[in-house]
């Protein structure tokens, strides 16, 4: 009996300090190896209506870079930009939060030099952005202004015209839904013929809103949740719709949502499972139609 005890008693110390070994490792990936990484993540989708002469084209997608998060400083954006430049995107689309409030451990870094770090972007058709919640918090007239003075065009609640070979696209940038007034209606009217539209939007929840004249909404702020453990799930997504807006392609009645990941962190400073993306997203012509592809 004595030898059984001391067998399970080793047993159970070899489990816990295995227990403890996977606890430990998983708080250091989660603290400061994950939050630390850029995955260039590349992800075609299909579209019915597509013009021919836009071809594949290739669009940069980079959100919530949160400057002045941990691991988000000069150096970085410097990479992002080196990263996003090399994939050479025929367009570059930056999806707002540039800005932080109250992350742990975050310095605070002013939008003009935020908007410096970034005018090295180069795309054949530009780089257009929209504003989110956080640069609203801070001053997001004066990081419209930084973005503008380094060449990034900013849409709020406005449109532009991209064209290729006689035919165009449009892009409809919606100012942010938690901190001004989203004119969906009025923005779209901008639009002044019938070609295709693309809705450039902080906030995945707009996305139920959003008419099927779009033919896709891209978006961020959500950061995947930022954690997302197994079985459990992504513990905490600010959306109202929970995780059916997390991350990823999502299609609703034959209507496409894309929403990246992001790359810095807010409030907590923490990536479990959910790395920093930069998404270069290729649309070409395709049939309408599928489920929803949440993951």
């Amino acid at each position: 009996m004595t030898i059984q005890k001391n067998r399970k008693k080793r047993v159970f110390l070899i489990a816990a300090a295995a227990l403890a070994l996977i606890l430990v490792l998983t708080g250091i990936w989660t603290l400061f190896i994950e939050p630390n990484r850029l995955v260039v993540k590349e992800e075609a989708i299909e579209l019915a209506n597509w013009p021919s002469s836009f071809g594949n084209l290739k669009i940069a997608v980079l959100s919530d870079l949160h400057v002045g998060s941990p691991f988000i400083d000069a150096e970085k954006v410097h990479y992002i930009v080196s990263q996003v430049n090399q994939a050479q995107p025929d367009l570059i689309v930056l999806l707002g939060d540039f800005m932080i409030q109250g992350v742990v451990g975050g310095t605070q870094v002013e939008p003009e030099s935020i908007a410096e770090n970034l005018k090295g972007l180069r795309a054949r058709h530009g780089v257009f952005a929209v504003l989110g919640n956080h640069d609203w918090w801070y001053d997001g007239p004066r990081v419209q202004r930084s973005l503008e003075s380094v060449g990034i065009r900013v849409l709020e609640n406005d449109v532009a015209r991209i064209e290729r070979d006689g035919q165009s696209i449009w892009l409809a940038g919606l100012t942010d839904a938690w901190t001004n007034r989203t004119d969906i209606e009025g923005t779209l009217q901008k639009v002044t013929d019938e070609n295709p539209v693309i809705v450039l939007t902080h906030n995945p929840d707009l996305f139920v809103l959003i008419p099927s004249r779009v033919i896709l909404t891209l978006a961020g702020h959500t950061h995947g949740g930022q954690v997302n453990f197994p079985f459990f799930g992504r513990l905490k997504v600010p959306s109202e719709y929970g995780q059916r807006y997390a991350i990823g392609h999502i299609i609703e009645n034959n209507h496409h949502l894309f929403v990246t990941s992001g790359i810095g962190t807010s409030i907590i400073p923490v990536r479990f499972r959910v790395p920093p993306e930069i998404v270069i997203l290729t649309l070409k012509g395709g049939v309408a139609g599928g489920a929803s592809s949440n993951p």
